[in-house]
């Protein structure tokens, strides 16, 4: 007798056969989202801090919301493409700025150092994710704090002393201005992602391509 395969159990079965190789259009379309929402949060104005006049934005927060909710790869593509577009000449960095020009200024090691928290933070909360059923806010936090501590802080300090011929020491100096708000920014951060995870739980069920 032949056996009538579900239409469910025929779908599992695909995708086991042709596992996913890369985005689809639900993917490209959280990615166009998230890095819009990046560039929306650079309405607010900045706030220049410290003798370079290197802005306070909330452009951070919104890098640090990407990488929670979609992600390591997804995460860091959305911060790339909010990147591309500004760097190509589009106005989406802080004080409605744009272009390649930029990347003289001395909070171009920052901006450059953007994808790279986002992928550092989104791997680490999708361990997090994976593992940890209590303090998930917390432990978010932390992932987002990640990717301050070791990879936008420290690119933006080399940034700085580069751009502003400073010593690395003196930029150190300047960049611990931004510290408590980043702190900040990646607590709230936390928390909108857990609120987006209840509210969409399929978002927080992933692997690490996001």
């Amino acid at each position: 007798m032949t056996r009538t395969i579900p239409a469910a159990e025929r779908g599992a079965s695909s995708r086991a056969a042709h596992p996913r190789t890369g985005p689809g259009p639900r993917d490209l379309a959280l990615i166009a989202v998230f890095a819009a929402l990046i560039a929306a949060l650079t309405l607010v104005p900045a706030i220049p801090v410290g003798p370079l006049g290197v802005p306070i934005t909330l452009q951070t927060l919104g890098v640090a919301v990407a990488a929670l909710v979609l992600g390591s790869l997804r995460g860091f593509c959305a911060v790339a493409l909010y990147l591309l577009v500004g760097l190509a000449g589009v106005p989406v960095f802080a004080k409605f700025s744009g272009g390649l020009g930029v990347l003289a200024g001395p909070s171009a090691g920052y901006l450059l150092a953007f994808p790279l928290a986002a992928l550092l933070a989104g791997a680490l909360a999708t361990v997090a994710l994976r593992r940890a059923r209590r303090f998930r806010m917390l432990w978010l936090f932390l992932s987002a704090s990640a990717g301050s501590i070791l990879v936008l802080h420290p690119l933006g300090i080399l940034g700085m002393s580069i751009n502003a011929q400073l010593p690395l020491a003196q930029a150190a100096v300047y960049d611990l201005a931004y510290w408590p708000g980043d702190l900040v920014k990646n607590l709230l951060a936390a928390a909108i992602a857990v609120a987006v995870f209840k509210a969409f739980p399929r978002l927080a069920r992933r692997d690490f391509r996001g």
